[in-house]
């Protein structure tokens, strides 16, 4: 391999290649895509990558691009195949008169490769660390590591949501995780209790995506490292907001007498 610290610099990140990994660096800046912005950097160990491909880019630029194993990287599972070229951690840009160098670094990384065409047996590439948390259309969704949480917002919640109420998923309870984009939405998420809705400013990718890469690696370490959460006490200006809120929605004939009285009482509880 390249001497330990080579480094290859291009549009929006910087690899450096090392004796078992490649670590990639992106840069922070208006025009570097905000996923990576996110991410910061990523040590990739060799034997996570089955391939190295270099092909020429659009407008005097070339690409050299690592394929990861699959199962290798919990952040590409839980996006499964859904995020645009542009955002590819994976792909680095580089102007057409540094092909001759990337190439060199391209047959150097293959000469080391020694995949089976098997899926890994676990991730070989670590998720964003917990905790962490985003703001979607209907409710506020927070992982300490392992629970995951939603908060329901009653400006954005339906009313099959606030009926079920907040939830809370302990990681041992959960066999996986479904991060959509928009394009293959699951059948009516907006009544799912299990789902919270983003897009439209409300929990972008960069945000949700890190997220649903956390909770996958920490479902598939079958909550191994999960942190006990404690008892969660609510403001009291919130629960009487959301008892107001709820009360509106028994006026309107959305929700029973009796669902009333309960939840109510469960709010009421939170104190």
């Amino acid at each position: 391999m390249s001497r330990m610290g080579d480094v290859l610099a291009g549009f929006h990140a910087a690899w450096e290649f090392e004796s078992d990994s490649v670590l990639i660096r992106y840069e922070r800046g208006i025009r570097t895509p905000k996923l990576f912005q996110a991410l910061g950097e990523r040590r990739v160990p060799i034997e996570a990558i089955s391939g190295v491909t270099l092909a020429p880019g659009r407008r005097g630029t070339v690409v050299l691009r690592a394929e990861l194993r699959a199962g290798a990287d919990p952040l590409l599972e839980a996006a499964a195949g859904q995020l645009k070229e542009g955002c590819d951690p994976y792909r680095l840009v580089l102007p057409a008169e540094r092909e001759t160098l990337a190439e060199y670094y391209a047959d150097e990384l293959r000469t080391r490769l020694k995949d089976d065409g098997e899926p890994a047996e676990r991730h070989l590439v670590d998720a964003p660390e917990a905790p962490r948390q985003f703001k979607a259309y209907d409710a506020k969704a927070s992982f300490d590591g392992g629970t995951v949480n939603f908060r329901w917002f009653w400006t954005g919640a339906s009313s099959a949501k606030w009926k079920a109420g907040d939830q809370s998923f302990p990681v041992a309870e959960l066999s996986g995780v479904e991060w959509r984009d928009g394009t293959a939405v699951p059948a009516q998420p907006d009544q799912d209790p299990a789902a919270v809705v983003f897009g439209l400013g409300y929990g972008p990718v960069h945000e949700s995506l890190p997220f649903a890469a956390a909770v996958l690696a920490a479902v598939r370490q079958n909550g191994a490292a999960a942190v006990p959460a404690g008892p969660v006490r609510r403001d009291p200006a919130d629960i009487a907001e959301r008892i107001r809120h709820l009360g509106e929605l028994h006026q309107a004939g959305l929700v029973t007498d009796e669902e009333f009285s309960v939840k109510k009482a469960e709010l009421l509880a939170e104190l």
